[in-house]
């Protein structure tokens, strides 16, 4: 993907180019491959999107992959029959291109007391939801966000006992207690060192500060970031989900793969 030195750090005033032959895609999900419902439950993923993804998935050799706060079941659910390269809980578990699948199988002891007292929180104020990754905790308020600065408060309280282990990630209406070691640059730097990634340039889309990591490890190895939606900045801008779609359809088309 060629980009000029002088490309604007906010959002584009041009069309955004397209990946070359020997780029590897890597995108978020929420936000930017799919529209924020109420609830995680409720996003669309239709025909068109799976045979755009397998579209995807053969124009790069392979060489693709989704990133994201959800968990690899998760994502498996959402876009079946595909299993993709995928990063799930925000690089904490990562299947690879040979379907290789690797998960820190202990985890924290301190974390169960968290959750319960979340579970409780959430459970006493209609509207909140407690989204268990196992290895993280995400408290959604956006059919509550008159509850937000209560949310901050228990959340911030719980990490204390968490620290230096975990840390705090804000999403879009959501609060993430999640592992330190974990984030999407590192999930984004493994599928780097491995086939069929290894040698091409990194593209990575993504919406809001938890793709943060993500945009400094695809410019660190030469690649682009393309923030989607108005949460974030990047070299190029997408206006939402629905840009981002048609963004990849053309890529898909321009390779010669039906979309």
């Amino acid at each position: 993907m060629p980009v000029s030195p002088d490309a604007p750090q906010g959002r584009s005033s041009v069309q955004v180019p397209l990946p070359a032959h020997d780029a590897c895609l890597f995108l978020d999900v929420d936000g930017t491959l799919l529209d924020f419902a109420m609830t995680p439950d409720g996003v669309c993923v239709d025909e068109d999107l799976i045979e755009l993804l397998r579209g995807t998935a053969r124009v790069t050799q392979g060489a693709f992959a989704l990133i994201s706060g959800r968990s690899i079941a998760e994502i498996d659910r959402l876009f079946a029959p595909l299993r993709l390269p995928v990063a799930g809980v925000h690089g904490y578990e990562r299947r690879d291109a040979g379907g290789t699948l690797h998960r820190q199988s202990v985890l924290d002891e301190r974390l169960p007391s968290a959750r319960l007292a979340l579970e409780e929180f959430a459970g006493s104020h209609v509207g909140l939801l407690l989204e268990d990754k196992q290895s993280a905790l995400a408290l959604h308020y956006r059919r509550v966000p008159h509850l937000e600065e209560s949310a901050r408060v228990i959340v911030a309280r719980l990490l204390i006992s968490l620290l230096p282990e975990y840390e705090l990630l804000e999403g879009d209406a959501v609060l993430e207690i999640k592992p330190v070691a974990h984030n999407k640059a590192t999930a984004i730097e493994a599928f780097l060192r491995e086939s069929p990634f290894a040698g091409r340039v990194p593209v990575f889309l993504g919406d809001d500060l938890t793709d943060y990591d993500g945009f400094v490890a695809v410019r660190k190895h030469g690649g682009v970031a393309i923030a989607v939606g108005d949460r974030m900045s990047a070299q190029w801008h997408l206006a939402d989900p629905a840009a981002a779609r048609a963004w990849l359809r053309a890529y898909v088309q321009q390779s010669g793969a039906p979309s």
